[in-house]
């Protein structure tokens, strides 16, 4: 006989989000108001990161409607443009290197599920954004990846494995295309 998952039984009291609940409440709040909002102050949204634990360089442009889960998680370089409605879900630390681009809708996800198991066990992987390195609209870099410097994940696709240097890359999952040149 086959086994089944059994949500009942799952139980993530291993993982630890390194802030306290009131600190977590807080940033819920802050993040609903001033990040996935229309609010377009960028000066101000660096700010608010930092006061809750991001590193940040300069010239980070934070457009309206994203969604960052943990900002205690989250290193981010200079000349950074994170895209609307982008969605970083840093259960693990996300670090964005210099000269980093998320388009629209692209998502950092650092956790998943262990389907082996029945009790669904949670799954967490950091995600490391070189220099350089552009995430494609509607793309997904999963945990434990690192897109290597000036990489390119197309648009609507899937990084679940790490991406070479200076290759572009498609398709879920993403494959390389072909090797890019900067002029």
């Amino acid at each position: 006989m086959k086994k089944s998952v059994n949500l009942d039984a799952y139980n993530n009291e291993h993982f630890k989000t390194g802030a306290g609940k009131f600190k977590r409440m807080l940033w819920h709040l802050v993040n609903a108001v001033f990040f996935n909002s229309s609010f377009h102050f960028y000066s101000l949204k660096v700010f608010i990161l930092k006061l809750f634990g991001a590193e940040l360089g300069i010239n980070v442009v934070i457009k309206p409607y994203v969604n960052i889960k943990y900002p205690w998680n989250l290193i981010v370089g200079n000349n950074v443009w994170i895209g609307e409605n982008v969605w970083i879900d840093n259960l693990e630390k996300v670090q964005i290197g210099n000269n980093v681009c998320l388009s629209q809708g692209a998502l950092l996800l650092c956790g998943n599920h262990d389907y082996k198991k029945s009790t669904f066990d949670l799954i967490t992987g950091k995600i490391i954004l070189e220099d350089g390195v552009w995430i494609g609209a509607k793309s997904i870099v999963c945990g434990n990846v690192v897109c290597h410097s000036h990489s390119v994940l197309s648009v609507n696709s899937v990084a679940a494995k790490d991406l070479d240097a200076y290759y572009i890359y498609k398709g879920n999952p993403a494959q390389a295309l072909k090797e890019r040149i900067i002029e």
